[in-house]
């Protein structure tokens, strides 16, 4: 894929973030722990450090973080959430604790930014691309978080809502790798699903629905 000259202040950032970093996460690093010790174990290999991504894009001098979250991991009020998905089984759901939210924020932070390693990695990118990166995340399927619903061979979460965005708006991801010795489950699934999905198509008839 070839860009234009990126403007100045256009640029697509990803982080990857050790899977539970930072203080009151002690619960999540322990499940990732136990998760991947399984994961490992069943496909007989040595166990790898897990991590989970986020992107900031600025385009036209806004700043937005794109990324994936219980809907009860953060208290900030206004925090950018275009869509909601269950978290586990599709019937729990119903319930705040097993609801995610896919958020593209404004002005937003990451909360563990600062324990994120080997980042921020620069996407090559143009305005049109970032422009309909933003714009995508509005249309991301959101599946049950967990499980593989879609079929890609690999559970559906926050890695795969990354992946998505960046290779359904048309950037280059051949390059991009977690960091040594390390893993980001679900990040195979949202490309497998860009590939063979539409989400212009989609895009075009929520347009077309508002109209």
């Amino acid at each position: 894929m070839s860009h234009r000259p990126q403007a100045p202040g256009t640029a697509v950032e990803l982080y990857w973030i050790p899977l539970g970093a930072g203080p009151g996460n002690a619960l999540v690093r322990l499940s990732g722990r136990l998760y991947e010790r399984l994961a490992a174990h069943r496909a007989g290999r040595p166990r790898q450090a897990l991590y989970h991504t986020a992107l900031r894009v600025r385009l036209d001098e806004e700043t937005y973080v794109i990324e994936m979250a219980p809907v009860w991991s953060s208290d900030v009020e206004e925090r950018g959430e275009v869509s909601v998905g269950p978290v586990g089984l599709p019937w729990l759901g119903r319930f705040r604790f097993f609801r995610y939210e896919v958020r593209r924020w404004r002005n937003g932070f990451i909360d563990d930014r600062a324990y994120a390693v080997q980042s921020p990695v620069r996407v090559p990118t143009d305005s049109a691309h970032a422009a309909r990166l933003l714009e995508l995340v509005a249309v991301f399927p959101t599946a049950t978080w967990g499980l593989d619903e879609l079929r890609t061979g690999e559970m559906w979460d926050s890695n795969s809502l990354i992946s998505w965005v960046l290779a359904a708006s048309g950037h280059d991801t051949g390059g991009l790798n977690p960091p040594e010795g390390g893993r980001a489950p679900g990040w195979q699934a949202g490309l497998v699903h860009a590939a063979v999905g539409d989400p212009l198509s989609v895009m075009n008839r929520r347009h077309a629905g508002s109209a």
